[in-house]
């Protein structure tokens, strides 16, 4: 029975419709991962270390389609809740339009500036080499990425979500395929995998587009628009965190490799790049019922119902704090056999990896009220409050934590760097969460 954003939600009833969206974003995560897997065990571990050298600046640009997606989807499914379904649409279909034409300017400023930013990072000879080779063949598919990142939003608030994950698990299957056959088969190496990505990555990204420009049973269709500023403005103000969050991590990412190239030279760089490949499937499930329950809480922010946001915040709040301490469980039992995986063929770099991700891995106690924190004030539209827990969580407390904590416990600094830049955060998400409560009502 299909689930209206309407509805009151029981657990049941919650965890049915996020659900999609959470297997969504953990199957987006696997299909990234695959690259980083087969290039590190058939290619070797310089073109390991110049794919996750490369990444950040990728999914820098990529952070746009988030920053539509889930500032736009709040919009939208506000303006459902208010029963403006007409003018609902035509800010979805200005939304995508804006992705689009934003995603091809993008690709092509990224292909230019592969080179540089890599030899900023440190990267030379080979590992240069192969770095400028990946992104530039990856930020082919950028516009069709940033439309992909944008429709796993408004999937959920058109009341598709199995549709969503549907598309996903498609583009995933077709890149982890290709990957298997252009890199362990026909031997293309760095580029088969980068070939491979941007297949995927059109599936994913062009395919809704056929749907919702057609006539659907979804709440969203693609049709005549026109341009309206404050649209965007108010777009790019409540997706600002999730703009934020993806700028700030690529700006940490790459702080955190030239960290490790310091301390730990290119082994250091291979073993953060598998323990963010593993992480990325881990905080999946954080962001993926962030991204599915925003559009349940902007639509009962627009239709005035406090009492199902608080029954939003309560519900939420529990299932994070039961999810994040079955994740560490889980990391500590799984530490050795998935970094086998990835890097078990050298022994110095599958110490390295293991040690660096069992410390990594008490972030997950934490992270998700903050992720989950910043995503509620985005569905409330308040992209201040939702950008500020974004921008002191991302950027400044992670930043000031890998560069001192190093200088005072080495290596292990750097492993621990985000437990502690995600504890700080977490005082300023409560001291948010308890000042605007009588505004929002949610408590």
């Amino acid at each position: 029975m299909k689930i209206q954003l309407s509805e009151h939600f029981t657990y049941k009833k919650l965890l049915r419709f996020v659900l999609p969206s959470i297997i969504m974003m953990i199957f987006t995560s696997i299909y990234g991962i695959v690259d980083g897997l087969f290039v590190s065990n058939y290619v070797g571990k310089t073109a390991f270390a110049a794919v996750n050298l490369v990444m950040p600046l990728m999914m820098g640009v990529s952070a746009l389609g988030f920053m539509v997606g889930t500032g736009g989807s709040a919009i939208v499914a506000k303006t459902l809740g208010e029963g403006e379904h007409k003018k609902a649409n035509e800010y979805f279909s200005l939304l995508v339009y804006v992705t689009f034409i934003g995603g091809v300017i993008f690709s092509l400023c990224g292909m230019l500036l592969v080179r540089p930013v890599a030899s900023l990072l440190g990267a030379e000879g080979a590992l240069l080499d192969n770095c400028v080779l990946y992104g530039r063949i990856c930020f082919i598919s950028m516009p069709a990425f940033m439309l992909q990142n944008v429709f796993q939003s408004f999937f959920v608030t058109a009341e598709k979500p199995k549709l969503g994950l549907g598309v996903i698990i498609i583009a995933g299957v077709t890149n982890m395929v290709l990957d298997y056959l252009f890199i362990a088969v026909l031997g293309w190496g760095l580029p088969g995998a980068a070939i491979a990505t941007v297949t995927g990555e059109c599936i994913g990204g062009f395919f809704p587009i056929f749907y919702f420009a057609r006539k659907n049973s979804s709440l969203l269709k693609l049709g005549k628009t026109k341009f309206d500023g404050a649209v965007l403005l108010k777009t790019c103000t409540n997706g600002s965190s999730e703009l934020m969050t993806n700028l700030s991590s690529s700006l940490v990412n790459s702080l955190y490799n030239l960290q490790l190239m310091k301390y730990a030279g290119e082994n250091g760089v291979a073993a953060y790049g598998a323990i963010m490949y593993v992480n990325f499937i881990f905080i999946s499930i954080f962001l993926g019922y962030s991204v599915g329950s925003a559009p349940i809480v902007s639509y009962h922010y627009g239709a005035g119902n406090r009492d199902e946001l608080k029954n939003m915040f309560k519900k939420s709040t529990s299932l994070i704090a039961i999810w994040g301490i079955l994740l560490v469980l889980l990391a500590h039992v799984i530490a050795g056999p998935l970094t086998k995986i990835f890097v078990g063929y050298d022994a110095e770099l599958f110490a390295l990896t293991k040690h660096g991700f069992l410390i990594y891995s008490f972030t997950y106690l934490i992270n998700g009220f903050n992720i989950y924190g910043s995503s509620f004030f985005t569905a409330l539209n308040n992209g201040l409050i939702s950008a500020l827990i974004s921008f002191l969580r991302t950027l400044v407390f992670q930043l000031s934590a890998v560069m001192l904590l190093p200088l005072i416990l080495g290596l292990d600094g750097i492993w621990g760097a985000i437990i502690v830049a995600e504890a700080i955060t977490l005082c300023m998400t409560l001291f948010f969460v308890f000042s605007q409560r009588k505004k929002y009502g949610y408590l």
